[in-house]
């Protein structure tokens, strides 16, 4: 089936719904999105959106543009993250506007709350600059947003996947989407096409991600001859639910909630003297690992405890009511008298598809754009997060970088008519669909799934050596010559979730290569990357983005300089 729209947002996060806002009314705009666009994982959000609104103590975008760069261990490009830093107060007041209900102060202001990593005067002491509505901002974001798009007729076509991009002669000009309640395959032409579909924590064992978070949105422009950015660095967060992967947000420690190991030590004061609990996310997760390591994890398993009783039942239940309702449901333990068993979750991919401060993809590492492809939110890469993303700064990018890349489509799609769709441009998806449908071999896509979300959770997740990362490539090789065996036993055309997911595992397996290939090469520790082997960072020689090509004959990777403004790297403490 064809249809055509100026513009088509691939995914309904919080990112393609504020793309879509900013193209109302100046294009014809559709939304494509795998999920109904509220199960979009921008809700799962919990802890807060960063803004130096300084509605509690004195803050400036300065202050948290300097806090970014060195969370991002000096990896994140200093003129996008200044950008972001100063337009991440309008995003939050864009909101509020929009009617995000935002739990206030005894005046009436929007509340702010302190967060891991984010400092006043260049890290003098923690800061409030979270802004939150109790423990469930993302989920009001997601809902305030898609209540604006609904008000503006904007067009959502659900439970779509898209599989591929049409690109002819240079220029992106369309997707190809199957129609999960049909089976039917949907051509949709296009002036202009932004990709907004969130992460891949599927690719491990132990995440925050749902389901629907494998990669979809960096593997098909990845197949499609673009580059991925600096893929090697994903990020753990340090409190996910015990086994589960469950999120507690980081909003808990902002409450002062604190860290306990097995033998009831707050271990973070040996790691980060200064801010402890609220060190960044990569500095607490490798803390945690380590304690476990030396016989202090809980009774000598492989976890910690948050403990927030100190905090009092008003505080835990009137601010953090969401995550306070996860611990009773899935651990039958009450926080307001129990510590809760944590231990670090796969949570966020700091590398993905890379794009200007407008959105714009780029085709290659000198700063070549592909014209009329764009992305935001996780699966692109500004970068602003560097190394290591801080806390509330995920909240932050898809509020301004889906803005801008809105801005910067409609501003495309007045400029330019649409570019002539290539001849049959759903050959390739319809190829790859019947051969998954018709293969008599004997693998199941599930059963490799699991065997690739354990051999990357022990193998490149929080540490990494040359020898791990060496084992989990050639599982990865096993496992991709497995795939081309992968049975799908369910031959309908209607909600086959089977074929889905067995294509989803294609994406995986591909980004899970990318990630490794990137972090064999690069000989240092910085930030979610860490590296035991080479375990001091390296200024010198790695002082750039990764940029990885798949060809026929492997990954091919190349570099590209970091931006530096205002902040010279310097060795991060805290």
């Amino acid at each position: 089936m064809y249809h055509r729209h100026d513009a088509v947002i691939v995914g309904a996060g919080g990112a393609g719904l504020r793309a879509a806002i900013e193209l109302c009314g100046k294009a014809d705009v559709a939304v494509v999105s795998k999920l109904y666009p509220t199960r979009s994982h921008t809700g799962t959000a919990q802890g807060g959106i960063g803004a130096a609104l300084g509605n509690r103590e004195e803050d400036s975008a300065e202050w948290h543009a300097f806090d970014t760069v060195k969370g991002s261990d000096y990896l994140g490009d200093q003129d996008a993250i200044e950008l972001m830093c100063q337009e991440a107060i309008g995003a939050v007041y864009d909101l509020e506007h929009m009617g995000l209900p935002f739990s206030r102060t005894e005046k009436g202001l929007i509340d702010q709350r302190r967060f891991g990593g984010h400092t006043r005067n260049f890290g003098e002491a923690p800061v409030m600059r979270s802004c939150y509505a109790a423990d469930r901002t993302g989920h009001m974001i997601l809902q305030t947003l898609y209540q604006q798009c609904i008000k503006h007729n904007v067009h959502f076509y659900d439970e779509f996947h898209v599989l591929d991009l049409i690109i002819n002669d240079g220029v992106c000009c369309g997707v190809i989407a199957y129609e999960l309640a049909t089976g039917e395959l949907h051509t949709f032409h296009a002036k202009t096409v932004l990709f907004a579909t969130g992460g891949c924590g599927k690719m491990y064992k132990v995440t925050s991600n749902a389901h629907a978070l494998t990669g979809d949105g960096m593997a098909i422009p990845y197949r499609r001859g673009l580059p991925l950015e600096d893929m090697e660095f994903f990020q753990f967060h340090p409190t996910g639910i015990y086994k589960m992967g469950i999120l507690i947000t980081e909003g808990a420690r902002g409450e002062g909630g604190i860290l306990l190991n097995g033998k009831g030590e707050r271990f973070m004061e040996r790691y980060a003297p200064t801010i402890k609990d609220l060190a960044p996310r990569d500095v607490i997760s490798r803390s945690i690992y380590l304690e476990v390591r030396e016989g202090r994890g809980v009774e000598g398993k492989d976890y910690v405890l948050l403990d927030l009783t100190h905090l009092g039942s008003e505080v835990i239940e009137t601010k953090l009511p969401d995550i306070t309702d996860f611990v009773r449901t899935y651990l039958g333990i009450d926080p307001v008298k129990t510590p809760i068993p944590v231990q670090p979750t796969a949570h966020y991919a700091m590398g993905g598809v890379p794009t200007d401060v407008n959105g714009r993809v780029l085709a290659d590492e000198k700063g070549n754009v592909m014209p009329g492809f764009y992305a935001a939110g996780e699966c692109a890469c500004v970068s602003v997060h560097g190394a290591n993303r801080l806390g509330t700064n995920s909240l932050v990018d898809i509020q301004v970088f889906g803005k801008l890349s809105g801005k910067d489509m409609a501003r495309f799609c007045a400029e330019t008519d649409y570019t002539p769709l290539p001849e049959d441009p759903e050959g390739k998806v319809r190829e790859e669909i019947e051969r998954l449908k018709l293969n008599t071999g004997n693998e199941s896509a599930a059963k490799i799934r699991t065997e690739l979300q354990a051999e990357m959770m022990d193998n490149a997740s929080v540490f990494r050596t040359a020898d791990s990362l060496g084992t989990i490539r050639r599982k990865l090789e096993e496992l991709q010559e497995r795939y081309k065996s992968v049975r799908v036993d369910d031959k309908s055309t209607i909600y086959n979730t089977e074929l889905m997911e067995a294509y989803e595992l294609g994406f995986l397996l591909d980004l899970a290569d990318c990630l490794v290939v990137s972090a064999e090469a690069r000989t240092e520790s910085r930030g979610a990357h860490c590296r035991e082997d080479y375990p001091k960072r390296d200024d010198v020689n790695w002082l750039k983005h990764t940029f990885a090509y798949q060809t026929d004959s492997g990954i091919k990777l190349a570099y590209k300089p970091v931006t530096i403004t205002k902040f010279e790297p310097k060795e991060r403490k805290y």
